[in-house]
């Protein structure tokens, strides 16, 4: 299978999902290899860079896009296959962001407390260990963490004729800041405008499970995927399956909203998949359900709700898309 590559140069990101022309038309089937910018847009590459300085806010999580799919219509399925997931460069960074963050004073919780400091963390990667380093700034503290890259947005145009920021999470996937969205994952959005244009960015070497401080180990990326098309059967929000898991996410305001939604998506997949009555799908699910919160930052917060396949019987997602994908990855990965 051959591989297309695209490269943005700094004009060509996208800030939005929606509104924005698409940078390249791709069929059904297509590899892409595709680089993205960190979400500051690079700028923050010391720890004497801070963000109330360097980062502009109407220039945050450049998405590299929107990808136009020959043939995909409204109310059909995109389906991205994540085949590799690799950081592009030797460092990453970090930050605690004034008035933003799940553990201080924001614009939407508003208290009469002063900012946290704005601080900067940078992160050296070694590949060869397969790590990052967190260097404490108020010590002499190091220690290293492995990499687990991943993607905070993929997202297609909303419906409606919407454009909305890079920064929200929302039916049409966007910021969703799970570490599920990583390699060997596939994702399933529904189509709402014609050609569905997606795009993808905010990659991060790691994140832990809330991303807390409202910004992970934040990096450039090279990704990898598999661009696929169904016909009809759109999920109403993203579905995510890899290996292991069938997968659902939600992403509203309070964090209650985003785990009703992710509960009720996977319990109406669980009830299609194996042929059970959605009472019974939801009692079944009540008890095998694993609940990572991905984000609690963004203008939505995002809730992944998650059942292992090994506690299910055998079945078949969207007709074995995913296993399908995982053998074109790997033969793609050999050539």
């Amino acid at each position: 299978m051959d591989v297309s590559e695209y490269t943005p140069t700094r004009d060509q990101y996208a800030y939005t999902f929606g509104g924005v022309p698409s940078v390249m038309r791709v069929r059904p089937g297509t590899a892409l290899r595709l680089w993205s910018e960190d979400a500051f847009n690079g700028v923050l590459r010391s720890v004497d860079d801070l963000s109330s300085a360097k980062v502009d806010l109407r220039y945050v999580n450049p998405q590299t896009g929107p990808f136009y799919v020959e043939n995909a219509q409204p109310g059909d399925t995109l389906v991205l296959h994540l085949v590799a997931v690799e950081p592009a460069r030797d460092w990453g960074a970090s930050a605690a962001i004034p008035f933003f963050g799940g553990m201080t004073s924001t614009d939407r919780v508003v208290t009469l407390q002063d900012p946290l400091p704005d601080t900067t963390w940078i992160y050296e990667l070694d590949r060869d260990r397969g790590t990052v380093g967190f260097a404490a700034r108020h010590s002499d503290h190091r220690i290293e963490l492995p990499i687990e890259p991943m993607l905070g947005t993929v997202g297609v145009a909303p419906a409606g004729g919407e454009a909305r920021s890079s920064l929200v999470p929302d039916r049409f996937g966007g910021n969703m800041d799970t570490p599920q969205m990583r390699a060997g994952s596939t994702i399933f959005l529904g189509v709402n405008v014609e050609g569905a244009m997606f795009s993808i960015g905010d990659g991060h070497y790691r994140q832990g499970d809330g991303e807390a401080c409202g910004t992970a180990v934040e990096g450039a990326m090279t990704t990898t995927l598999i661009v696929e098309l169904i016909k009809g059967s759109a999920p109403g929000w993203p579905r995510i399956e890899d290996d292991t898991h069938w997968m659902t996410v939600g992403s509203s305001r309070p964090m209650e909203d985003s785990w009703r939604i992710a509960n009720a998506e996977l319990v109406h997949w669980v009830s299609q998949l194996h042929g059970l009555h959605a009472m019974d799908a939801y009692q079944l699910c009540s008890q095998i359900a694993e609940v990572p919160v991905a984000n609690v930052v963004d203008a939505n917060y995002s809730v992944v709700v998650k059942a292992a396949k090994a506690l299910l019987p055998a079945a078949d997602a969207f007709g074995g898309m995913h296993a399908d994908l995982r053998a074109r990855a790997r033969s793609l990965m050999t050539t």
